[in-house]
């Protein structure tokens, strides 16, 4: 579990330099991996983005400074990276709800977001199946909605999307005309932060002709860790998701190589089924 371990001590790091400038890249190297495999890493072991993160950890710091010192309101504004006291007080209400002056007088409702720690556990109990597949690059078809990741605001849009697509036939059309991979959910253009992505039911391309309203995308080719899933949606699938993150990548040595992220639906059967097979690819690179 050496790569936790490493994310552990990035963790520690943005703990120790709350005060002063963090970047990405500096995170990420404490933690030797690529900015791409360490935010994504990041959010889906904690639900956070890194960003995100870092700013609820100082403004829980900067409310525990603002109730139990004297230190005037624009000080601790400064302190922790905020250009104005007006910045700073949007932000503070945003996590608290109540203005920074208001706080001193009642300490009571603030909130705290605690330092994150891991409990690294070898769990080995339970065998964890995969294949590498290579793949040239190759287009697909469909629709997209462009959603933000934070609070899990991507989680509801996308089940509620696949519930829309569900009911006004694109996914049936999709299906009658894909290509071998079957129905695809996926996830793409991933913003600098990871905060908000853009997630396409698709196909394989397999038409010439598309309705007017179908998309385009590239993608592109790669070497993918192919994950079956076995069980009914739509809890199956977060569940491998999860432990793709936390035990399959920190025990390879393999890292995701930045591209689209796809779930691919090749079964006819009922998805509530408890023998229903999907699968997950993650493009990868050692």
């Amino acid at each position: 579990m050496e790569g936790l371990q490493r994310m552990l001590a990035s963790i520690n790091y943005i703990e120790e330099n709350l005060e002063g400038m963090l970047t990405i890249d500096d995170i990420a190297a404490i933690a030797c991996m690529s900015k791409f495999h360490f935010q994504r890493m990041f959010s889906m072991l904690t639900g956070f983005t890194v960003s995100e993160y870092i700013r609820n950890r100082r403004i829980t710091k900067a409310a525990q400074e603002l109730v139990n010192t004297d230190y005037k309101v624009i000080d601790i504004a400064m302190k922790y990276g905020y250009e104005s006291p007006e910045a700073f007080t949007k932000a503070f209400r945003r996590i608290h709800g109540i203005s920074p002056t208001a706080a001193k007088k009642n300490s009571q409702a603030l909130k705290a977001y605690p330092k994150l720690s891991f409990q690294i556990q070898l769990k080995g109990d339970v065998e964890m199946d995969y294949k590498l597949v290579k793949k040239e690059a190759f287009t697909v078809v469909g629709k997209s909605i462009r959603t933000s990741t934070i609070g899990g605001e991507n989680n509801r849009k996308i089940a509620a999307y696949w519930n829309e697509s569900n009911s006004n036939g694109l996914s049936k059309e999709l299906a009658n005309n894909c290509g071998p991979l079957g129905l695809l959910g996926i996830c793409m253009e991933f913003d600098k932060q990871q905060e908000n992505i853009t997630y396409m039911i698709g196909a394989e391309k397999n038409m010439e002709s598309l309705p007017t309203d179908w998309e385009e995308r590239e993608i592109p080719a790669a070497t993918w860790a192919v994950f079956p899933v076995r069980g009914a949606m739509p809890d199956a699938i977060p569940y491998v998701w999860n432990r793709i993150f936390s035990e399959w990548f920190p025990a390879t040595g393999y890292e995701h190589a930045g591209g689209p992220e796809m779930e691919v639906y090749v079964s006819d059967e009922d998805p509530s089924s408890v023998d229903y097979y999907s699968e997950i690819w993650i493009p990868i690179k050692k």
